[in-house]
């Protein structure tokens, strides 16, 4: 009987494990579109692309592919009436090429209307993808096109994902299961999920993939990985993204037998020479290289007494015959503890400036610490203007709450984009270093930490699909709004119901700074969990680094707490522009978002709302609390817009963040109270345990170290 009821059981849910949503879609779920209007029937019925190629082939693919999944069609592929024509500017009618907007470059495309039909143009076959992503998604987000259109040009040319994948599939930093890249299938099979992958970066305009860790194994340079590198280009190539690798800079001494990586050392150099004409051997279009060195270990021109200028610069001449670029990690630190962290990378670089070769980018993140939940934006962006630099943003959330803690990313990427460094005098924002236009970067780029592993759907958290959406569209226009692709994202992926996508958005917009509430608020940094960021960890200290600790950060005692970066400390604001100088040092000016980055303050100190400094810090920690809370409430609400899989999977995620907010709130707040000897506010809720408790926990084999 039981075997029975377990067979009736099975068999009434098989029709719901085949439908069942599990995110492996993303954004491109290409969903029934009910109640369409005929512009949106028609775009599709009928279709003349102009052109041939692989990349061709994939547009036509994925022309059927939302066709069936909008209207349950297949497009009719013909010259005569078409609603819908694709093509190169020069292969179009002329009356219609004449048309189509000046500027496109290599990879700009433009929509536009003309008498019933709608015409995707590009320049290359590269932008006619872009542009029928583009226009899928306004049909999907049942957004019409007018005459004038849509023209959308990058305005950064690298837009790059970083993997820190591991070629024994783990990764490092990383909360979605395993590696994508199974090395040892390849090259002789290609998994869908690399095409899917590719199609998903295509989408939103991503156009290149560094595939190994920064912190690189120098096999990934030998002919067994090459060979298998190169079947990834050769998969990624027609949806126009190229590989990178990462360069370990002792690998010749590793896999080339050579004493010394030194790189002033001729057959160093050589070395690199052979070993750069070999890799495009494999992969002709390879994009370069993506180092770390002299940072946590890693080997680097340190090791020789030489600049990072130096360093960077042999492996640019290796690369540059081929037209390959150098992306170097500002990411640099000394082995020792010399001076405040924050300054570091700012005194190796700045001396430096003009005296890297013309194809070398130097890659800084978001902040000068490490990728904090919140960060002033990094001093070196504004400082070098005679050499480029390209952010590095994290989408991973190692600082953030890992897999389960939904946190939308683009309010502060914005953030930092937007944040004016002043170096031009005012108007000289962060995005304009960038896209190159402040200082007339030759060459310009974006990259992100990916978030994505094995995970069905890609990312753990189903929204955290939503940061890999959110940096390929800030990557392609720094300027975008995070309103804008917060409302797009929850069209393609969700429902375009406004009853649903206006108090998901609320929420999405939210969700960044109710993370910092229940973390890091008022300019509190780095006081997660040693090594595996897990949690929060504000007694963290000892051991071989001071700034690996929390307390070489809060500085937490009876007087007070904050890290004094002013004249009077570490004098790290000495590295900005004189107006923030005045602007962040001044207790009156200084936003209180950075007020403890900045300054170290005793815990009766008067805030603006007129709470002390300790009450103050205790209600951000209780409003994180209360808004984790509410988001299950709001979810709850919506459940008949979401598949049954995909509600339950975010509502139990939801609830692990509610339950986590909690314990940063009372962990953190027990342990900084030894310190204040003051009371919780009113409306504070106490703590569950006493403060030993919370410092026992031991979480094992957290992912991602």
């Amino acid at each position: 009987m039981k075997n029975l009821t377990s067979l009736i059981v099975a068999f009434l849910l098989f029709p719901l494990m085949l439908t069942a949503n599990d995110g492996y879609k993303l954004w491109l779920q290409y969903y029934p579109i009910e109640s369409a209007q005929n512009w949106q029937k028609n775009v599709l019925s009928k279709v003349n692309i102009y052109g041939e190629g692989e990349t061709i082939k994939i547009i036509k693919n994925e022309l059927e592919l939302a066709s069936s999944g909008f209207f349950n069609t297949s497009p009719r592929y013909t010259d005569l009436s078409s609603s819908l024509i694709i093509g190169l500017k020069n292969e179009i009618p002329s009356n219609l090429a004449t048309r189509v907007a000046d500027g496109l470059g290599e990879e700009g495309y433009h929509i536009f209307s003309s008498e019933g039909q709608i015409i995707v143009s590009a320049n290359s076959s590269k932008g006619l993808l872009y542009g029928t992503f583009r226009l899928l998604q306004q049909v999907q987000m049942q957004e019409a096109i007018d005459e004038e259109g849509i023209v959308e040009i990058p305005q950064v040319k690298h837009r790059i994902l970083n993997h820190w994948d591991n070629l024994n599939r783990t990764v490092e930093r990383g909360y979605s299961g395993f590696s994508i890249w199974n090395w040892h299938r390849l090259p002789r099979h290609i998994d869908q999920q690399y095409i899917d992958y590719a199609r998903a970066n295509a989408s939103i305009g991503i156009n290149g993939t560094s595939i190994t860790n920064v912190n690189a194994n120098a096999l990934v340079l030998t002919p067994y990985y090459l060979e298998k590198a190169a079947a990834l280009a050769d998969a990624f190539r027609p949806y126009g993204i190229k590989v990178y690798l990462t360069a370990r800079f002792s690998s010749p001494m590793e896999i080339g037998g050579l004493e010394t990586a030194d790189p002033v050392n001729p057959e160093v150099q050589q070395w690199w020479k052979e070993k750069a004409e070999e890799i495009y051997e494999y992969i002709p279009d390879f994009g370069g290289f993506v180092v770390k060195a002299d940072s946590e270990g890693q080997p680097g021109p340190h090791n020789y007494g030489r600049t990072q200028a130096e360093g960077a610069n042999m492996l640019a001449d290796a690369l540059q015959p081929f037209g390959g670029i150098v992306m170097w990690r500002a990411f640099v630190y000394s082995e020792h503890t010399p001076d405040d962290r924050h300054k570091q990378a700012f005194n190796e670089f700045v001396p430096l400036d003009g005296t890297f070769r013309d194809n070398v980018i130097v890659q800084v993140k978001n902040g000068a610490i490490d990728f904090q939940p919140r960060e002033p934006f990094h001093p070196l962006f504004g400082a070098m203007p005679k050499t480029p630099l390209m952010m590095e943003f994290q989408i991973t959330q190692e600082y953030l709450g890992h897999d389960t803690h939904l946190a939308f990313l683009a309010p502060m990427y914005e953030e930092v984009l937007k944040e004016d460094t002043f170096v031009n005098g005012k108007g000289s924002e962060v995005a304009k270093v960038i896209d190159g236009s402040l200082h007339d970067y030759p060459i310009t780029g974006m990259a992100g930490v990916a978030n994505i592993g094995t995970d069905r759907n890609w990312t753990g958290h189903h929204f955290h699909q939503a940061n890999w959406y959110a940096f390929g569209k800030l990557a392609w226009n720094p300027w975008e709004k995070s309103e804008k692709i917060a409302d797009d994202w929850i069209k393609l992926t969700y429902s375009t119901d406004p009853d649903f996508v206006a108090p998901i958005k609320k929420m999405m917009l939210q969700s960044h700074e109710m993370v910092v509430n229940y973390m890091t608020p008022l300019g509190i940094h780095h006081i997660m969990a040693r090594s595996h960021h897990y949690g929060p960890g504000p007694w963290v200290t000892g051991g071989g680094r001071a700034d690996w600790t929390s307390t070489y950060y809060h500085n937490a005692s009876e007087q007070g707490m904050g890290f004094d970066r002013t004249a009077n400390g570490s004098n790290a604001l000495e590295q900005y522009a004189q107006e923030l100088q005045e602007n962040w040092g001044n207790l009156e000016t200084v936003p209180e978002k950075f007020l403890l980055w900045f300054h170290h303050l005793p815990w009766d100190y008067k805030m603006k709302s007129g709470n002390i400094l300790w009450d103050e810090i205790a209600f951000h920690y209780q409003k994180g609390v209360e808004e984790a809370r509410e988001n299950i409430n709001t979810w709850n609400n919506l459940s008949a817009y979401v598949d049954r899989y995909r509600y339950e999977h975010v509502l139990s995620f939801l609830k692990i963040q509610a339950e986590e907010a909690e314990w940063w709130r009372d962990a953190v707040l027990l342990y900084f109270g030894q310190f204040s000897n003051l009371p919780l506010p009113e409306g504070v809720e106490p703590p569950k345990h006493d403060l030993e408790y919370y410092m026992n926990i031991d979480h094992k084999f957290v992912p991602g170290i």
